[in-house]
């Protein structure tokens, strides 16, 4: 793959997980479900796995911000198997606005799997891994 190549699919995927994050926060579902593969799944600890858009939108509409959230995602490492498909594994550190100020919630990990469908990067697979 060239050089140019890697570094359009690189932003590519950049541009999904950021558009992600912000849209978790704000608490906008529709445009979190619209950054997911029809039959795309979400992995996270304790829970069964999320399989599709429906079911995909019934979990983050349950997960809408009450408060104040922020999701840091950062050291984003992206690897590509093709012009398709591409591997983002990044870290991610949760916070909660309370009364008290900003506490942190959840410190993990992402490992993400992303497949370009029509022109479009969307999230096939994430799997989220939690920090002890």
């Amino acid at each position: 793959m060239s050089e140019s190549t890697q570094a359009w699919v690189v932003a590519g995927v950049r541009a999904v997980l950021g558009a992600h994050t912000q849209a978790q926060d704000a608490g906008r579902t529709d445009e979190i479900v619209a950054l997911y593969t029809p039959d795309a799944v979400l992995e996270i600890p304790g829970m069964d796995p999320v399989e599709g858009r429906d079911a995909i939108h019934a979990a983050f509409k349950g997960w809408e911000p009450v408060q104040p959230q922020l999701h840091l995602v950062t050291n984003t490492v992206v690897t590509s198997t093709g012009e398709d498909e591409a591997r983002a594994l990044s870290d991610v550190v949760f916070l909660q606005r309370g009364e008290a100020g900003w506490a942190i919630g959840v410190v993990g990990h992402y490992d993400d799997t992303l497949r370009r469908q029509d022109g479009t990067w969307l999230l096939h697979r994430r799997k989220t891994t939690y920090q002890a």
